[in-house]
């Protein structure tokens, strides 16, 4: 079946050429103009990923955002025109997955898109001995791509699950923000440390008590620890 994408943009010529795109990858495409609209959308339809652009009338993205973020993981991509760092770093802190900058070459919007959509969905239905990760108390299900704590679902983004992930099956070795970048987003993800800095602040309020297994190592990384 179809993956649905929701594409949030008030400039009808851009949201016009980003649908061409997408359809032409096998996507279903939803458009809406403003926040509010993107929002009702939202509640009404079965949607797998999100372009959400920041600047629009009524409700702003990062206002879309975190309203999303309250009930649902749905993979979210902001674009945005601005390029203070603070701005993107508060997409990520409100929970987006990625983020493009205008102007943008549709081509490598498609491309974020399809790494999102594959890594979320690609493995789906396909269930073995490998599937599950255990440690801490922490169980991750790759083919659901869903996270428990001590028995208890917890609501993950997609780049803090490809954290949480890269960091248990790496348990005990030192990880660097950068090969977290390079795995998540890849060589071209423009970003700097802080971006990552967000996301662990995030996971380690998501995963509660257990956050302390993520254990910051000063001018080098991060590491994932068994304190059980």
């Amino acid at each position: 079946m179809p993956k649905t994408i929701l594409i949030v943009e008030d400039e009808a010529i851009l949201r016009e050429i980003v649908k061409d795109y997408l359809l032409n990858e096998g996507y279903e495409v939803l458009e809406a103009a403003d926040g509010n609209e993107a929002l009702a959308i939202f509640e009404e339809h079965d949607v797998h990923l999100i372009i959400l652009d920041i600047m629009l009338p009524e409700v702003d993205g990062w206002s879309v955002c975190r309203k999303i973020r309250k009930t649902s993981d749905v993979a979210i991509i902001m674009l945005t025109a601005r390029t203070d760092e603070d701005d993107t770093l508060l997409g990520f802190e409100l929970g987006a997955d990625d983020y493009v900058t205008k102007p943008y070459s549709p081509p490598i919007l498609l491309a974020r898109v399809k790494r999102l959509m594959d890594s979320r969905y690609a493995r789906a239905g396909k269930l073995s001995d490998e599937d599950t990760l255990i440690s801490n108390g922490i169980h991750v299900h790759f083919s659901t791509r869903t996270v428990t704590v001590d028995g208890e679902r917890i609501s993950l983004t997609y780049t803090e699950f490809e954290i949480l992930t890269y960091l248990m099956q790496n348990q005990g070795i030192i990880i660097t923000r950068e090969q977290l970048i390079t795995k998540i987003w890849g060589y071209e993800f423009d970003g700097d440390d802080r971006t990552i800095n967000s996301h662990i602040r995030n996971l380690r309020h998501k995963i509660g008590a257990k956050g302390n297994c993520i254990v910051t190592v000063i001018r080098a990384g991060y590491k994932f620890e068994d304190k059980t």
